[in-house]
């Protein structure tokens, strides 16, 4: 099916196909010269979205102009409310720095990313491997502590405890897939890469964790005893995989 703006990002089907087909036509018609590029990345990319899945789009632009911007808001309000499309405005000048600010980030994005518009901005930038490892280790340190606070403040309320779960399913395996290749092995997917991570620990009972994040992922919400459980299985493997990063050099 193809929209009445263009055609629908493969992999992207239903609403949030159509939603991010009309946010790039807008991107196009509003921006004009000024922009460069529309990068899909993450799980979008790999056409391996779930229901809570945001839809992560980098718009590359040579400029950003005030007034133009403004006149996308109607467009990027209806994509992120109908398909939970978020997007980097990125300006050329600003890749290299992006790139070795963010290179956890941008390493994830160079793994797992689609061009919608124009070349790819990504094709021949190298991610420093001393940045990727310092960002890499602050990532999970970031997130380790963001996993404590949300078990103190949110312990027993399935609901939330479950999002939390699904949110941090992304950056962890993200971080896994990062610590393969700078130990020296080819990532095979982020959820793959964690859950042979989580195998080369050898301590029993990760699989039942890692199938409790999936299940967040699919908007099922864990019992509050299993919820309290996984997110302090979940700080565990932050803390492994970053005594990994640590080792590195």
């Amino acid at each position: 099916m193809e929209s009445p703006v263009g055609k629908e990002p493969e992999g992207l089907p239903g609403v949030s196909g159509v939603a991010v087909a009309t946010f790039v036509a807008a991107a196009r018609q509003v921006f004009r010269e000024d922009l460069h590029s529309v990068i899909l990345y993450g799980s979008g990319a790999e056409g391996r979205l779930r229901p809570t899945s945001d839809i992560n789009l980098v718009v590359v632009l040579s400029s950003f102009d005030p007034a133009k911007a403004t006149a996308i808001r109607s467009q990027f309000s209806y994509a992120e409310s109908a398909g939970r499309v978020t997007a980097m405005f990125l300006l050329e000048s600003e890749i290299a720095s992006a790139v070795e600010l963010f290179a956890q980030k941008f390493s994830d994005i160079q793994r797992r990313h689609r061009v919608l518009f124009g070349p790819d901005p990504f094709a021949r930038i190298s991610v420093p491997r001393s940045a990727e490892i310092w960002r890499l280790k602050q990532v999970l340190l970031n997130l380790t502590l963001r996993l404590r606070e949300a078990y103190v403040e949110y312990g027993a309320t399935p609901e939330r405890i479950s999002r939390l779960i699904a949110d941090s399913a992304g950056p962890i395996r993200s971080c896994a897939a990062t610590l393969s290749e700078l130990e020296g092995r080819a990532s095979i997917s982020p959820k793959e890469d964690l859950a042979d991570f989580a195998n080369s620990l050898g301590d029993a009972g990760w699989e039942e964790v890692l199938a409790h994040i999936s299940e967040t992922r699919e908007r099922t919400l864990l019992s509050p005893d299993v919820a309290d459980a996984t997110v302090l299985r979940l700080i565990e493997l932050a803390t492994h995989l970053r005594t990994r990063a640590e080792a590195l050099r």
